[in-house]
């Protein structure tokens, strides 16, 4: 009897050096737009200290950076070790989180400009993982179910 994978990438191409390398840049890019949003969290910390006002959509955005680059990278993780699952959510994530942060730091008026350039620093930094994560070289080392296995699973 045929034993089907369906959740982890095919070992040849996981192993890969290209693929693994790939995954590297991924998780660099992941690691930088978490550190600045470690950096803007150290800034509303002070602020929030020295009697500065850091409203509270300031501390949910930073909240929000700083949980999705935990998980990114925790995904990325997974990722690289074949889950095919984890490798979907990264390309999301990469692709989202970016578009996301410029979007809602175009709302005008609603945070400080010091907070916006590191945001969309964040942002640029995040950037590239998307061109990693959603290029081919990853793409090959999780390829599409066949409609066969597709089938084979829902039995």
């Amino acid at each position: 009897m045929e034993t089907i994978q369906h959740t982890t990438a095919e070992a040849g191409r996981l192993n890969h050096p290209h693929t693994q390398q790939a995954f590297g840049m991924v998780k660099k890019c992941v690691a930088g737009y978490g550190a600045l949003g470690v950096v803007v969290l150290l800034v509303d910390v002070i602020l929030s200290a020295t009697g500065h006002t850091v409203s509270s959509f300031m501390w949910g955005r930073t909240g929000g950076v700083l949980a999705s680059a935990v998980v990114a990278y925790w995904l990325t993780g997974l990722a690289a070790r074949g889950s095919r699952a984890a490798y979907l959510r990264v390309r999301i994530i990469s692709v989202v989180a970016p578009v996301a942060i410029v979007a809602i730091d175009s709302i005008p008026g609603a945070l400080p400009p010091w907070f916006i350039v590191l945001q969309i620093a964040g942002a640029v930094i995040l950037a590239p993982a998307a061109f990693f994560a959603n290029g081919s070289g990853l793409r090959a080392a999780f390829p599409k179910r066949s409609k066969v296995s597709q089938r084979s699973k829902r039995s």
